[in-house]
């Protein structure tokens, strides 16, 4: 290195940890279609629930009603066609019912063991219905004598029979089968949910992709579709296309404008510095009128780079590159020593010239008000780490740092800080040049004081994608702001 200043190049030792800004934390929350999705969800199998509910409540008294009056019409059509038949045709009838119906009559005995029906709500309301219907000696048991089924017992004049039914004949519907409807019908609304859901929250993605376009200055893939069926997206697409219209018109209108101020601007200073140097002859006043100018042609740059138009070219860069790059214009200077902590392959997704123009103004701005007030030397370290998808960039000097009220206004044009930080003149453009530059990157822009004292400069940008044995990108990287995931170093 030549010149004056000291730069130093150290290893990767860590720098003081510094508190990581609002704007740097993960933010957690569910997207549109998953909250639209979980309510539908929600709601539908609600619906059914309650559905299910509401016919079981409403099943359960015509059925035990039914149920109670197929079985008291066949004892009491048994009942009748053995009072009817004399001892040789009873016992004909009695077989012929137990082969081909499946009911079983037999006399009961003073010492049969049987236990009374105490099933479910559904079968003490059908024992109910048939008592009134048969009279009150009517007994309904599960087993008898150790045998299992549907045991009615009736008598026949001053005869106590047993009459056993196959009781899959009025068993109701069990558990397991409402499971499977449950089951199948919540599993069809789920399916449903999740298609309307999609359709919901599809045109607003497209919208949000669109909105990301006009953000990064491509308004011609911003262009939404115009004739969408529904007549609400349908407006709120033609709207949109006009707005990005006007944007992409007042966009040139700027270009072209600022085409014309560096010439228009310029000229006249150059004029002005010429005419200092010839006509001028005091030394001293010839000096102060060319630092005057010089510093309007400054503040024109600043306005120029704050003006500049968004759109970026994002390749793969050496972050160690870049930034020596940045410290061989600063070697002259003899009031900053930069020391450096970044390995050689660290290496970002950005705009060369963009990452050159931030890293600048970021040692600017800490030559100018980041002294050490002991020295009147601005000690600026730079380091960086690599963690996951992302290159956090840290930028720290060890002067007074600013108030913490003041910390979120830094980054707005033409806002001073402290008077420790006004004291130099200047546009007030160049945090919120960085803050700017940096978003166009896809990066995120924070600024935080030290524990120890001074500011720290956070910048969290994109590594490149890994290229394919053909040397292209597996796909292309977003230009769209990406949320914090961690702080940054």
């Amino acid at each position: 290195m030549r010149g004056s200043a000291s730069v130093e190049i150290t290893g990767p030792a860590p720098l003081e940890t510094t508190p990581a800004p609002l704007e740097m934390r993960p933010r957690v929350g569910l997207s549109l279609f998953w909250r639209t999705f979980f309510l539908l969800s929600l709601l539908l199998v609600g619906s059914i629930i309650a559905w299910l509910q509401t016919f079981r409540a409403l099943e359960f008294e015509p059925r035990a009603m039914q149920t109670a009056q197929q079985i008291a019409s066949l004892v009491n059509l048994s009942r009748a066609a053995l009072v009817h038949a004399d001892a040789i045709q009873r016992v004909s009838l009695i077989k012929t019912l137990a082969d081909q119906e499946g009911v079983r009559i037999q006399p009961r005995e003073p010492k049969d063991k049987y236990e009374p029906l105490q099933g479910t709500a559904l079968d003490r309301r059908i024992v109910d219905e048939l008592v009134a219907k048969l009279g009150s000696g009517t007994i309904m048991s599960s087993r008898v004598n150790n045998e299992e089924g549907l045991w009615i017992g009736f008598r026949i004049e001053q005869d106590n029979f047993w009459m056993l039914l196959d009781r899959t004949r009025f068993s109701n519907v069990g558990g397991r089968t409402w499971l499977v409807w449950l089951i199948t019908a919540a599993g069809l609304s789920l399916a449903g949910a999740a298609v309307i859901a999609r359709l919901i929250n599809r045109p607003l993605k497209q919208l949000s992709f669109a909105a990301s376009r006009v953000r990064d200055g491509d308004f011609d893939a911003s262009r939404l579709d115009e004739k969408a069926v529904t007549s609400e997206i349908r407006e709120v697409n033609i709207g949109f296309n006009r707005m990005a219209q006007q944007l992409a018109k007042i966009e040139q209108d700027r270009a072209v404008m600022l085409a014309g101020i560096s010439h228009d601007l310029r000229t006249p200073l150059a004029r002005l510095r010429l005419e200092t140097e010839m006509s001028v002859a005091d030394a001293d006043a010839r000096d102060h009128m060319a630092a005057d100018i010089d510093q309007l042609d400054a503040i024109i740059d600043k306005f120029l780079d704050y003006a500049r138009p968004d759109h970026v070219d994002l390749k793969p860069v050496c972050l160690n590159d870049v930034i020596d790059a940045c410290m061989y214009a600063v070697e002259e200077q003899t009031d900053i020593r930069v020391n450096l902590e970044i390995n050689k392959d660290v290496y970002v997704l950005a705009d060369e010239v963009e990452l050159a123009r931030v890293i600048s103004n970021l040692l600017e701005n800490a030559r100018r008000y980041g002294k050490t007030p002991e020295t009147g030397v601005a000690v600026v370290d730079i380091a960086a780490k690599s963690r996951n998808e992302w290159v956090l960039l840290k930028v720290r000097d060890h002067g007074m740092g600013v108030a913490p009220e003041a910390l979120p206004n830094l980054v707005k044009p033409f806002f001073r800080g402290d008077a420790a930080r006004t004291a130099a003149t200047g546009a007030g453009l160049g945090l919120a040049i960085v803050d700017k530059t940096v978003q166009r990157m896809g990066g995120i822009f924070a600024l935080a004081n030290t524990t120890s004292g001074g500011l720290a400069a956070h910048i969290k940008l994109q590594k490149p994608k890994p290229v394919d044995a053909a040397g292209s990108e597996s796909e292309r990287w977003p230009r769209m702001r990406p949320e914090a995931e961690e702080p940054v170093v």
